[in-house]
């Protein structure tokens, strides 16, 4: 891969993972406790002055908000070739977005695989969105391939998660219903329960058996009690282990 021909792009990059890291941190300590909805998904925390001057007070970085809708992003494919995020839209759609670096993202991709295979009856299609450079992408997928479309991008890749109200939290995965419209946002390594259970709410909402507002409440709460699950396992897991 070529070097950039300054630091920009790596500097970017680099002070946008450290940020990155810990929202995500912070985000999944929250996900315990409180549903990740369309209402309280934010890529960056609003963070007060503790003591700043009457007389020229600092600015408050305004909240990021999830969109409502599939944000209008076009990213290069595997061939390089523009292509418009809204072009896989108009049926159940997740996008994925993770990089080459991200532990969990890279755990995700056999289980991406096996459910675009199992959904395709359901004509479910999953977009992975790599926030990365692209030689290193294209290197990293020769090996380990991935059974569905791929879209890569460096800043115009952080843009990209920027419109969904993200940022650099990878992985991030967002379930999106046939009309285009954001059902929820999964922060932190998707699991198969999870990603189940959000794609047969998709399928629900297609069939007309329930609305977007219902699916979102339940997914809301059985993301929750799945998470709280699999902190119990873990703790009884490592303490039968010391034991």
């Amino acid at each position: 891969m070529k070097e950039p021909k300054d630091s920009l792009t790596r500097g970017l990059l680099a002070a946008a993972v450290i940020v990155g890291a810990g929202l995500m941190g912070y985000l999944i300590y929250r996900g315990l406790s409180e549903p990740m909805t369309m209402k309280n998904v934010s890529g960056f925390t609003e963070v007060k002055p503790t003591a700043a001057p009457a007389t020229s007070p600092e600015p408050t970085p305004a909240k990021k908000k999830v969109p409502d809708t599939l944000p209008d992003i076009t990213l290069a494919d595997r061939d390089g070739k523009p292509t418009k995020l809204s072009s896989f839209g108009g049926r159940p759609l997740m996008v994925n977005f993770w990089a080459t670096w991200c532990a969990p993202c890279r755990r995700e991709i056999p289980l991406l695989n096996k459910i675009s295979i199992e959904r395709k009856p359901q004509n479910v299609v999953i977009v992975g969105i790599a926030v990365d450079f692209r030689d290193d992408v294209l290197k990293y997928v020769a090996e380990t391939p991935l059974q569905y479309p791929l879209l890569i991008g460096e800043e115009d890749g952080l843009a990209a998660a920027e419109a969904f109200g993200m940022g650099m939290a990878f992985p991030f995965s967002v379930f999106v219903d046939s009309q285009n419209r954001i059902l929820t946002v999964k922060i932190g390594e998707l699991h198969e329960d999870e990603a189940n259970f959000a794609f047969d709410r998709l399928r629900d909402i297609d069939n007309g058996t329930l609305t977007r507002e219902a699916a979102q409440a339940q997914i809301s709460d059985a993301f929750r009690e799945m998470a709280a699950d699999r902190a119990k396992r873990e703790s009884a897991q490592a303490e039968k282990t010391d034991n």
